[in-house]
């Protein structure tokens, strides 16, 4: 089979051999993979002395399914998550732990973005807000847009902000999400929205290493207010601002509970239901059952698909900014 690699600062097709299927795992034919620019231009630039496979977000088809597999059967669409299980890759072994399966009013490409969902889904759970309140997200990247739309269907008030105004005006068409591409701007709209209390959270998905903005987003919170971080973006909270709000500063790691846990993934052990109702597993299902129900739309995301024989093209666009969408579907079956 064919996978896509990092190596030497250069995105490669090469061939590695095939999975075989296991108990507690599906063998996945890829249809779709999505390249998440923020995470894997990060790898593309670190791989100067190794090889790293790329892609953690992807759907397909059920070819194999382990022995004690029942409620997915060779024939099913899944969506999958979760390196280094899930990759751009023509076939995949993933444990019953990452996998969620697709219905029918679910379109393939978006069902492929399951991943991203998943990590947005659970930015906003470390954030713990409740129905009605105000969470401004910064960074309007894939993830950041995503947040935006999950946090809109989950009806709290949400202000966004991107100093790309392109960026900011793709929420446009979500009418209650009110999206700004200058900070003073969604300064205003913060004050305006809580009587001048602040926002309830400020998630960063913004990317950059060391930034104003960790600072900036502690004037944003009302007291007690929490700043979470999403994005790979360095910690630099002054102390006294902290301490004259008592903020709560929080960071969300990947797709939710379970993630990184070699029992959970490579020994697909699910954790139990009534302990850990929100795995990173069952997060894939509700990003999935959102798309289903029309709660989020997400056909934005998903407007430039590419060949997977075209990938180191599509890469190079990205890592030089030629490109301004926010990702890329590859498409297995091209």
């Amino acid at each position: 089979m064919q996978k896509i690699i990092a190596n030497n600062k250069q995105v490669e097709i090469v061939v590695d051999d095939s999975p075989a299927v296991k108990p507690s795992h599906l063998l996945i034919k890829t249809m779709y993979s999505i390249i998440s620019p923020g995470t894997e231009l990060t790898i593309i630039e670190n791989s100067t002395d190794k090889k790293i496979t790329l892609g953690y977000s992807a759907m397909g088809v059920v070819e194999e399914c382990g022995g004690d597999i029942t409620d997915v059967k060779p024939g099913d669409l899944v969506a999958v998550y979760g390196a280094p299980y899930v990759q751009h890759s023509e076939y995949l072994l993933v444990p019953k732990t990452l996998y969620a399966k697709v219905p029918s009013n679910v379109k393939p490409k978006e069902a492929a973005l399951a991943g991203i969902g998943a990590i947005a889904i659970h930015a906003l759970r470390v954030a713990n807000l409740q129905f009605g309140e105000t969470v401004s997200v910064v960074g309007l990247g894939l993830l950041g847009q995503m947040i935006a739309k999950i946090a809109d269907a989950a009806a709290y008030n949400v202000i966004a902000y991107d100093f790309h105004e392109e960026r900011a005006s793709m929420l446009q068409e979500e009418t209650n999400i009110k999206s700004f591409s200058t900070i003073n701007a969604m300064e205003r709209e913060i004050q305006n929205s809580t009587s001048g209390n602040g926002a309830d959270a400020v998630l960063l998905c913004a990317g950059g290493k060391k930034s104003p903005l960790t600072a900036q987003s502690l004037e944003w919170i009302r007291n007690k207010g929490k700043v979470v971080i999403v994005g790979d973006i360095e910690p630099d909270f002054p102390r006294n601002r902290m301490f004259s709000k008592e903020a709560q500063i929080l960071i969300s790691r990947a797709g939710g509970p379970g993630r990184y846990d070699k029992t959970y993934e490579a020994g697909a052990n699910d954790y139990p239901y009534g302990f850990v109702r929100w795995t990173e597993g069952r997060n894939i299902e509700e990003y999935i059952r959102l798309v289903s129900e029309k709660r989020i739309n997400v056909s934005s995301f998903i407007k430039e698909e590419i060949n997977f024989s075209d990938v180191s093209a599509a890469f190079d666009e990205l890592v030089n900014k030629k490109s301004t969408t926010l990702t890329k579907v590859i498409n297995f079956s091209k």
